[in-house]
């Protein structure tokens, strides 16, 4: 089937902010003082623990576009044992991933071995639980199991505990199955898997709404809109009894992510698929075509001393700069080896 042009290009837009403009406003922001770069900076750091802020929104759009795809990579009329078979793979891949990304698997050591805390992880067991039910189920009882998700998860949320790092009922979960091989405590994973797996399952009715065949791409554009504005009106109405919180993931930011996720998405094709122009935008592939190895090499390998080793002389001409300037070209690399990549067809898929 012919790949969405606007999924590849959006998945490269979110990875282009995680992998490049983020950390290059972050040293930007650690060398100056001016306040369009601390306030450029603000918006591109998580928020401290309730509301939202730009960059909160990098981690659920990535996993909400892992749900879209799943439309458009699994039929039901092929379903078998060979699907159950990839799906497991695929879970169990990201999973290890995940561990090799943050759970400290490559330190060889247990005492810093950590083990569910990456958003490959999530994105695993949400692509799992969200999989599971296109292939089984109506479209209508998605939308039931969805709702059901965030249910579940919000009860006991509301009602154990309160809302504070160490009092909310996810952190109690996380430290009585993970224990000591949890990560850091400020985000919560496997009560919020429920809502991570939500998360995934809207993007995945998304990508069924645009396979939809009887709807022209003017009608799914609209329909987009309206589910996202929806999903935002619905997410902040909740937000008065549950929190948006991004570091627990509860039901109502799963809903206002959501809803900002619907309205991206619903640009993103209108502009490339609907009106058929990507001048200027057909590079973000690089990322959004090779997600999995834009992700991995950016989050595990350092550059920066390979920009060190070749431009070192450059030091003491730019100061307190030359630390900006390690962090660009880093990232420079990176976008250099997946121009390389797309360019020699070499992708990478788990």
């Amino acid at each position: 089937m012919k790949r969405l042009a606007s999924l590849d290009i959006l998945r490269g837009f979110d990875l282009f902010l995680l992998l490049f403009v983020g950390p290059v406003v972050s040293s930007l922001a650690a060398v100056s003082d001016a306040k369009w770069t601390n306030s450029l900076a603000y918006h591109f750091d998580h928020a401290a623990w309730d509301g939202l802020r730009m960059w909160d929104l990098v981690m659920p759009l990535f996993m909400f576009m892992a749900g879209v795809s799943i439309p458009f990579a699994l039929r039901k009329e092929v379903k078998g044992a060979g699907i159950w078979r990839r799906i497991l793979k695929r879970v169990i891949l990201l999973f290890l991933l995940g561990m090799v990304v943050q759970g400290g698997l490559l330190t060889f050591n247990w005492e810093h071995f950590t083990f569910y805390t990456n958003t490959l992880q999530a994105i695993g067991f949400g692509y799992g639980i969200a999989a599971i039910c296109l292939l089984t189920l109506s479209v209508r009882m998605q939308v039931l199991t969805t709702l059901a998700l965030l249910t579940i998860y919000a009860i006991p949320m509301m009602l154990v505990g309160d809302y504070t790092q160490d009092g909310n009922f996810a952190n109690l979960v996380d430290a009585t199955v993970l224990g000591r091989f949890r990560g850091d405590p400020s985000y919560t994973w496997v009560w919020s898997t429920l809502a991570f797996a939500a998360t995934t399952m809207l993007g995945a009715l998304s990508g069924q709404v645009i396979r939809y065949k009887e709807l022209s791409k003017q009608q799914i554009t609209l329909i987009l809109v309206g589910l996202g504005l929806l999903l935002l009106a619905l997410g902040y109405l909740w937000g008065n009894f549950l929190p948006i919180n991004k570091r627990l993931w509860t039901s109502s930011m799963t809903l206002v992510t959501g809803g900002y996720c619907y309205l991206l998405l619903a640009l993103f094709y209108y502009v490339i698929d609907v009106l058929e122009w990507s001048r200027g935008l057909e590079w973000l592939k690089w990322y959004g075509m090779n997600a999995i190895a834009a992700y991995m090499i950016g989050e595990c390998i350092n550059f920066r001393s390979v920009v060190h080793s070749v431009s070192y002389g450059l030091q003491p001409f730019l100061g307190d700069y030359y630390n900006l300037f390690l962090t660009f070209g880093n990232c420079l690399v990176l976008l250099l080896i997946l121009r390389w990549m797309y360019r020699n067809k070499i992708f990478w898929k788990v």
